[in-house]
């Protein structure tokens, strides 16, 4: 019983460890990912869906949380203004099951 314990513990701790932590900052340089928001989802490489707590979050599907500071954040994105600029372009879906991958060669960028 107490290893099942342990294990229960490790495996939550390293879920929300690998979770999509997100923190969005104000210049490009400080950024792990550089993001453009599409206006339609056919366009995106990722569906994104924005989540309400932390242990919310998924591991690279899409679910994002957004923290309040970035040593809480998985990565840390730019919002760019152009799609060029960008290294994966994202839409904003209005619910979780709609998120994921569209594009999965972009998946190395939130690893």
């Amino acid at each position: 019983m107490k290893k099942l314990s342990l294990s229960l513990l490790f495996v939550s701790a390293m879920s929300s460890f690998f979770a999509q932590k997100i923190y969005s900052v104000d210049a490009d340089y400080k950024a792990n990912v550089k993001v453009f928001v599409v206006d339609a989802d056919y366009k995106a490489d990722l569906l994104v869906y924005k989540v309400s707590a932390d242990y919310k979050a998924g591991s690279n599907d899409g679910k994002w949380f957004f923290t309040d500071a970035d040593y809480k954040a998985s990565k840390k994105i730019f919002f760019v203004n152009a799609d060029y600029k960008a290294d994966v372009k994202v839409f904003f879906v209005d619910a979780d099951y709609k998120a994921g991958w569209k594009n999965s060669s972009k998946k190395q960028f939130f690893y």
